[in-house]
Parts: structure tokens; C-alpha cells; sequence
């Protein structure tokens, strides 16, 4: 039976394939405040501001590749029983060939309905000021889970967390709850692997950790060289 492998990833993950991450630019994303454009009260307050935001962040989806962390990641279903939980919108996990992905903070390429959060449909266009769900006929928006909106995927995600023999986090600051927090259901005994360029102060664990302050594809190199001599013991 295979060992269970969780891997935690962020937006540094997807960095190396072109796409910018809001906390490398003093909370501006692609020029924006954040709280503008990934709010629920900024959709509120300006929703057409927010659609053309979301919809630029779509076509650039559709421009970029998954990179070699990605890749990596994805190989190690050929030893490990795989579940990336990432706070990622994009798609490029999946993309990389890995089958078991959670997006705790939703899905650039899939929208739901304004009035239900079970409406989500898969949506690869642009979604503007009157484009209605085919179903509900309400006004569509983004299925991203917004500052301010719950996570509905933190639950499931907790109980893979305890469960992993082994945790990769990767590309994340680790300041952004509650997703930082699922580190702490790790098993006391489960060793850690956290790979980032700027990597966050973890004192509070009581687990092996090893950190690789690297990009996420030179990390992931090393880290999956270490998993199968591990493995093969």
C-alpha cells in the first residue's frame, strides 16, 4: 500500500509559470488592491471591476504552462498516494498529469451563480455584467472564494492533513487562514518538507521539518529525491 503524501501548495508554485502573486507586490495584485478584486464587499461595491479583473486572470490561464514543480509533484503518484490541497486558482496541477486536487480557495475556470454557492458550472469565457448561469438565470461570478467568504473544502482538507505519512508545502507564506492552519493537523511524527524562496518561521511544530528556501522547481528536486530513497528503505 502506498504511503499517503499531502502536498500544501500556493501561488509561489504557479510563479515559475508566469503567473504573479499579490503578496510579492506590497498587496497589489496586478495593480490593484486586493480588497478591490477579490473581496465580496468589492464585488459589492464595483462588480464589473471585479468580472474584467477575474477575466484577465482567465486569458492568462489559458496562456501559460505548468512548470517543473508542478510536474514533480504530479510524478510522485507513481510512488506515493497523491492529494495536493492547493490555494490555488489556476489549473496547472491538474494540468501536470496530479489526479487529487483540492482548491480550498476555488477554481478560475468554473462559476456559480450569485444567489447559491452549489450552482458551480465549469466556465472557460468571459463572465461580465448580465451573463446569467443557464440554470438559475441568476448573474454569474467567479467560483473563488473571496477574503470575507467561508472555505467550504477547509474541512475535507483537515482530515487528509492528519492522514499524510508525509507533507510537502510549497510556495506559500503560510499567512493566509485558514489554509496556513492545516499544517497544524499533521501527525506529530510526519515529516515536512517546506519549500519557498522566503520561507515563514514554523517554531510552533512539533514535526521534522526540512526547509529548502528555493524556488519551488529546484526544491521540488531535491525534496522528491529524498521521498523515494526514503521510500526504497
Amino acid at each position: 500500500m502506498k504511503k499517503k503524501l499531502v502536498v500544501l501548495s500556493g501561488a509561489g508554485v504557479s510563479a515559475e509559470s508566469g503567473i504573479n502573486t499579490f503578496r510579492d507586490a506590497g498587496g497589489l495584485w496586478e495593480g490593484h488592491d486586493v480588497m478591490e478584486v477579490a473581496s465580496s464587499e468589492g464585488f459589492r461595491k464595483n462588480p464589473a471591476l471585479v468580472l474584467d479583473f477575474y477575466n484577465k486572470r482567465r486569458k492568462q490561464l489559458h496562456e501559460v504552462h505548468p512548470n517543473k514543480a508542478h510536474t514533480l509533484i504530479a510524478q510522485l503518484e507513481d510512488v506515493f498516494d497523491v492529494t495536493v490541497i492547493t490555494q490555488n486558482v489556476d489549473d496547472l496541477h491538474e494540468r501536470a498529469g496530479s489526479n487529487n486536487v483540492i482548491h480550498l480557495h476555488g477554481e478560475l475556470l468554473k462559476a456559480r451563480c450569485t444567489q447559491n454557492e452549489n450552482t458551480i458550472i465549469r466556465w472557460t469565457a468571459d463572465i461580465t455584467l448580465g451573463t446569467l448561469h443557464p440554470t438559475t438565470q441568476q448573474q454569474l461570478r467567479p467560483h473563488i472564494v473571496w477574503f470575507g467568504e467561508a472555505v467550504p473544502a477547509i474541512t475535507k482538507a483537515m482530515q487528509i492533513v492528519k492522514q499524510a505519512d508525509y507533507i510537502i508545502v510549497i510556495g506559500t507564506s503560510m499567512q493566509v487562514y485558514p489554509a496556513a492552519g492545516l499544517i497544524d493537523y499533521a501527525k506529530p511524527n510526519a515529516p515536512i518538507y517546506y519549500i519557498d524562496p522566503n520561507p515563514a518561521q514554523l517554531p510552533h511544530l512539533s514535526n521534522p521539518v526540512e526547509v529548502f528556501p528555493l524556488k519551488g522547481s529546484e526544491g521540488m528536486k531535491i525534496v522528491v529525491e529524498n521521498l523515494i530513497k526514503i521510500n526504497e528503505l
